[in-house]
């Protein structure tokens, strides 16, 4: 499933993250890094996937 969680992670980042974790600190900060650049929010849904 983690080529799935990468395609939302590059298209919606918080979506992305939220398939991974749930709806804890890191889907909170992929949300604002979000709002305040789309590609920030990119990098850390990326990143947080591929820790997991």
């Amino acid at each position: 499933m983690d080529p799935i969680r990468l395609i939302f992670a590059i298209f919606i980042p918080p979506l992305g993250v939220f398939l991974q974790v749930g709806l804890g600190r890191d889907f909170w900060i992929n949300l604002v890094l979000t709002f305040l650049g789309y590609f920030p929010g990119i990098v850390h849904a990326v990143w947080v996937i591929l820790r997991k």
